[in-house]
């Protein structure tokens, strides 16, 4: 049988300029180590994108990628390839990424790489920093610190702090002001990560979208199917998140001072990226960085309430210790 050859053409979709006949933003990916990369340029680049999504294109890449890390080092060929197939030129180099961007996704799955590739990044452009946003506290706070210093405009978050569930529950008049709350999410810990930087943080941020900043003791107990996780906020409320071993759903109970709520699901990436897309054209965050460094107390407080047996840990020690950890470096260079 005669073989004939194939000619494969790649059609490049471009992007039409905006509404008000300006061009879309460039938006450079760094890390190319997780779905989200795949999933985020899908949903920005989409001939059919609307609102803030339609002013943003993302056109580059830097593959980035952890060898010690399988999750990582098994996934950065495949999904760089899968992205050149989409039409995005992959660079050897971040500083070679900026050439080509105005705003920046920071999504290299392992985040201890984060703070590294930050002080690289830290050029005034906007940075969206995907969950986690480090591997610890003292590396958010630094990344925080070194974006205020060079006018950096930069958030974190997980798209469960925008899930459907959680954003109804938090502004359901039947609930009124939450005065409590209860997630359960997947938990998978990695060995380079604080215990719920790695996945549990998904549920953490569906607890501050609902309860908002202010925990000042934490607690930690760990079982065979699970890790429980209590947080007292100063005002005396109650929000407890149980990491789910043996099985990946997500649930939310909401309680407030006119009634109690329940609702289940993950609604998908949408909402994250709408407002990823509208930081992008303000330079505004979404969420601060006291939230995000007050969640990543709340998270080592947990890995040190656990080491204490169970035991109250504060969240002002967690920083504090974190912001003597960043001196100390300091003084080692």
């Amino acid at each position: 049988m005669k073989l004939f050859p194939f000619i494969i053409l790649l059609a490049i979709v471009v992007k039409p300029l905006t509404a008000g006949g300006a061009e879309p933003l460039r938006a450079g990916i760094v890390g190319c180590d997780t779905s989200h990369v795949i999933a985020f340029t899908k949903l920005i680049n989409a001939p059919e994108a609307t609102g803030p999504r339609a002013g943003v294109e993302v056109v580059v890449a830097f593959p980035g990628g952890s060898p010690d890390i399988p999750s990582s080092a098994d996934r950065v060929g495949p999904y760089t390839d899968e992205l050149r197939g989409m039409g995005l030129e992959i660079v050897d180099s971040i500083s070679a990424l900026l050439e080509k961007c105005d705003v920046v996704l920071l999504e290299s799955v392992d985040g201890r790489t984060h703070l590294g590739q930050f002080q690289q990044l830290a050029v005034g452009k906007p940075v969206f920093i995907d969950k986690p946003a480090a591997a610890n506290l003292a590396d958010v706070i630094a990344i925080f610190q070194l974006a205020e210093q060079t006018n950096t405009p930069c958030f974190s978050s997980s798209a469960l702090r925008y899930c459907a569930a959680v954003t109804k529950l938090a502004n359901d008049p039947a609930v009124g002001n939450v005065t409590g709350c209860s997630v359960a999410s997947p938990f998978e810990t990695e060995s380079h990560h604080i215990d719920l930087a790695w996945y549990g943080v998904h549920g953490v941020e569906a607890i501050y979208a609902m309860m908002r900043p202010g925990c000042e003791m934490v607690s930690r107990v760990d079982g065979a199917n699970a890790t429980l996780v209590t947080g007292r906020w100063g005002d005396g409320r109650i929000a407890t998140w149980r990491g789910l071993k043996s099985h990946g759903d997500y649930a939310f109970t909401a309680f407030g001072d006119k009634g109690m709520a329940f609702d289940r699901g993950f609604s998908g990436y949408e909402p994250l990226v709408d407002e990823i897309c509208t930081f992008f054209a303000t330079r505004r965050a979404p969420v601060t960085a006291e939230e995000t460094i007050e969640m990543f107390a709340f998270m080592e407080a947990a890995d040190a309430s656990l080491q204490r047996d169970g035991q109250l840990t504060s969240t002002k020690e967690m920083i504090d210790r974190a912001k003597q950890k960043i001196t100390e470096r300091s003084a080692d260079k």
